[in-house]
């Protein structure tokens, strides 16, 4: 039996991922195991292996302007579960790069605001600051007016509320001896340069 061979469209893209990312989406044979085992598909627009095709279709600004970039969780259940050794988790860490450098509008922006938002708190930090990440993201989304309007920033309160009775939400930062090295490598990666 002669096997067959895949036909994958030659891009520039397809080649930039790979550079940027470490990682051959070409291997990709679309089996969907990814996209089944993803926590966080069913808020996804784009399922982790529709990215992965994308990618290799040449299809790059869908794929920037995509919300489920922003929306991986990071957790590597795509990665560990690809038959083909593909880290697909470390394809969507270099999109987000690619795409906060494109300049393009993203369809929806909330879920990149909440992500520079967790990054922020980290680079100031050290580590993840709840409170006052929360605050970066509701000032930066525009959600402060529809929260009050809503109600939802009366409940959000409360929650909260109950977290720093529980000793779960600290009202300072607690920061870490090593913010030098994490500062550095923000910068690091800032240049481009590998951590």
């Amino acid at each position: 039996m002669q096997s067959e061979s895949v036909i994958v469209p030659d891009n520039a893209w397809l080649a930039e991922v790979r550079n940027s990312s470490g990682e051959n989406a070409s291997l990709c044979y679309q089996c969907k195991t990814c996209s089944s085992g993803c926590p966080v598909a069913f808020a996804m627009d784009l399922l982790p292996h529709q990215i992965i095709h994308m990618i290799r279709m040449g299809l790059k600004d869908a794929v920037l302007k995509s919300s489920s970039i922003w929306l991986c969780v990071s957790c590597e259940a795509c990665t560990t579960r690809c038959p083909n050794d593909i880290d697909v988790a470390k394809i969507i860490d270099a999109l987000r790069m690619a795409s906060t450098k494109s300049g393009l509008k993203l369809g929806e922006k909330k879920p990149s605001v909440f992500h520079d938002s967790v990054l922020s708190s980290i680079k100031k930090t050290g580590r993840l600051y709840e409170l006052g990440m929360i605050g970066i993201y509701t000032l930066k989304s525009g959600d402060m007016v529809s929260n009050i309007k809503s109600g939802s920033l009366l409940e959000d309160a409360k929650v909260g509320w109950k977290m720093f009775k529980n000793g779960k939400l600290k009202l300072i930062p607690k920061r870490i001896k090593g913010r030098k090295e994490i500062k550095n490598l923000f910068k690091k990666l800032k240049r481009g340069e590998s951590a």
